[in-house]
C-alpha cells in the first residue's frame, strides 16, 4: 500500500498528485503520436516536482526535527511518482484494451524502500511482479518506468520476476529473502501481490526462523567488522555501524520473520519488548533517521559517515546548543553514543527472547565460552545471588538488588571476572535499581 502521512502535513503540501496527473493528461494530448517527446516531457515534469517536494521535506525536517516523519514523507513522494508513471505507461504508452491474464503486473517496493522509509539520497528498490514468465507488455511497462526514474537522476535497483521465480530465489538467497520479506504494494494488480505474500509465508518463512535469525546476526557481525567493531568510533557510520540504523532494521527483520509482525508497534503486543523498551526503539529510530536525513540533505549525496567536518553542522541542524563546559557538537555526539548503546541493549533483549524460545541454535551475541550451547541456567560459582543464563549473567531472584544494593557493583565485577555478557533481564533490573545508589 502507499504510505499515508500521519503527521498533520497535507499530502498536497508535498506532492499534489491530482494536479500532476492532470498535467500528464495534458501532455499526452500535446504529444499525441510522439511517444519520445511524451516520455521526455513527463521526465522533466516529475524531476521538477520531486525537487520541489525534497525542498519542502527538508524545510519540514528543520522545523520539526522528526527524522522518521521526514523518511515517511520522502517515501510518500516516490510512491506517488511511481504510481503516476505506471498509470501513464499503461494508459498512454502501452495501453491494452482487452488485457490477457498474462498482461498483469504488480509494482512492489522492496528492501529499505519497502519499509516505507527513505533517506533523501537512498536507492529505490522495485520488483515488477508478473503472473508467469516475462511478456513483451510487462517488459515495456517496466522499462518505461525505469528509464524515467533513471533520467530523473534516481538510483534504482530492480528485478522483474514471476511469483514462482521470486519464491525459488528467496529460498536460495538470503538477501533476496530479506528483500521479499519487506515488500510493499505500490500499484498494479493487488491480488498478484497478495499471492506472493501468501506463498512466501507458506513456502519460505514457515519452519526456517532459526536459519534466518542465524544468517542475519552473522551478517550483522560481519558488517560491524567492516565498519568498525566499536559503537564509539569518533566518525561513526550512521547506517551500517554498530548501534546504527541497520542494527534496528535487523531487529525488525528478525521480529517480522519470527513473530510475523508487520509493524513495529506489534513488538509490544507479541511480548518482544515491553512498553518502555518500545519507546526506546522508536526514540532511537527517530534520532538516527534525523541524523541520516540531515546528512544526506547537507552533503547532497548518500553520506553515511558522520565525519568530523559535518558533525557541527548536523548538531546545529538538530538544535543542539553549547552549554558551559560542553560545546554543541560534543553534546550531539554524546547523545549519539548513548543512542548507539541503547540499540545494542535492544538487540540483546531480542536475542534473549529468541534463546528462551530456542528460535536459534546458540546465543550469537554472547561472549561464548565455547562453541557448544551450555545448560540454560546454572549457579555462578562464588555467588548465591547470580546465575549464568545462556552465557549471560542474570539474577538468581527478582529481589537480589533490593535485598543487597552492593550487588549493583558486584554484578559488574562478576561479569568481568567470568567474561559474561549481561542478560537483558539483568540489564533492566540494574537500570530500574539505580535509585538504590546513594552518595554515601
Amino acid at each position: 500500500m502507499n504510505i499515508a502521512l500521519k503527521d498533520g502535513v497535507k499530502p498536497t503540501e508535498l506532492f499534489d498528485s491530482a494536479r500532476i496527473s492532470a498535467d500528464i493528461d495534458r501532455l499526452a494530448k500535446e504529444y499525441s503520436g510522439n511517444s519520445d517527446g511524451f516520455r521526455l516531457a513527463i521526465t522533466q515534469l516529475m524531476k521538477a516536482e520531486l525537487a520541489a517536494a525534497r525542498d519542502t521535506a527538508q524545510t519540514l525536517l528543520l522545523q520539526d526535527r522528526h527524522g522518521r516523519r521526514c523518511a515517511e514523507r520522502l517515501c510518500f513522494v516516490h510512491d506517488e511518482i511511481i504510481r503516476l508513471l505506471f498509470e501513464a505507461a499503461t494508459k498512454y504508452l502501452y495501453r491494452s484494451v482487452t488485457p490477457s491474464d498474462s498482461e498483469r503486473m504488480a509494482v512492489i517496493a522492496t528492501g529499505g524502500y519497502g519499509r516505507g522509509l527513505m533517506a533523501p539520497e537512498s536507492d529505490i528498490d522495485l520488483l515488477f511482479l508478473l503472473p508467469y514468465k516475462q511478456t513483451a507488455w510487462g517488459e515495456s511497462v517496466a522499462e518505461a518506468i525505469l528509464y524515467c526514474l533513471w533520467d530523473m537522476g534516481l538510483k534504482v535497483g530492480h528485478a522483474t520476476r514471476s511469483i514462482d521465480e521470486s519464491i525459488r530465489q528467496a529460498r536460495a538467497d538470503m538477501t533476496i529473502r530479506t528483500a521479499v520479506l519487506e515488500t510493499r504494494f505500490l500499484v498494479g494488480d493487488q491480488p498478484l501481490y497478495n499471492e506472493l505474500v501468501d506463498r512466501f509465508d507458506k513456502n519460505v518463512v514457515q519452519g526456517t526462523a532459526a536459519e534466518f535469525v542465524t544468517a542475519k546476526l552473522a551478517e550483522r557481525e560481519e558488517r560491524h567488522r567492516r565498519a568498525g567493531q566499536s559503537r564509539y568510533l569518533v566518525e561513526p557510520n550512521v547506517k551500517d555501524g554498530k548501534g546504527g540504523l541497520r542494527d534496528l532494521h535487523t531487529l525488525f527483520w528478525i521480529a517480522k520473520y519470527v513473530y510475523r509482525v508487520s509493524d513495529s508497534d506489534e513488538l509490544v503486543k507479541r511480548g518482544v519488548f515491553d512498553a518502555q523498551e518500545y519507546r526506546t526503539f522508536r526514540r532511537c529510530e527517530d534520532f538516527l533517521w534525523s541524523v541520516r536525513c540531515n546528512m544526506h540533505f547537507y552533503a547532497k549525496r548518500a553520506e553515511e559517515r558522520l565525519s568530523f567536518d559535518i558533525q557541527r553542522e548536523i548538531s546545529q541542524r538538530l538544535g543542539y546548543t553549547s552549554h558551559p563546559g560542553m560545546q554543541d557538537v560534543e553534546r550531539f555526539m554524546r547523545h549519539y553514543f548513548l543512542i548507539a548503546k541503547d540499540v545494542g541493549d535492544l538487540t540483546a533483549i531480542l536475542c534473549a527472547r529468541l534463546e528462551d524460545q530456542q528460535a536459534k541454535p546458540e546465543p550469537v551475541l554472547s561472549r561464548m565460552m565455547s562453541k557448544l550451547r551450555t545448560a540454560p541456567k546454572r549457579r555462578l560459582s562464588g555467588s548465591e545471588d547470580f546465575v549464568v543464563d545462556y552465557n549471560r549473567i542474570n539474577l538468581a531472584a527478582p529481589d537480589v538488588l533490593q535485598h543487597d544494593p552492593v550487588n549493583l557493583i558486584r554484578i559488574f565485577r562478576l561479569a568481568q571476572k567470568n567474561n559474561l555478557a549481561f542478560h537483558p533481564d539483568a540489564m533492566r533490573a540494574v537500570k530500574r535499581s539505580l535509585k538504590l545508589i546513594d552518595q554515601d
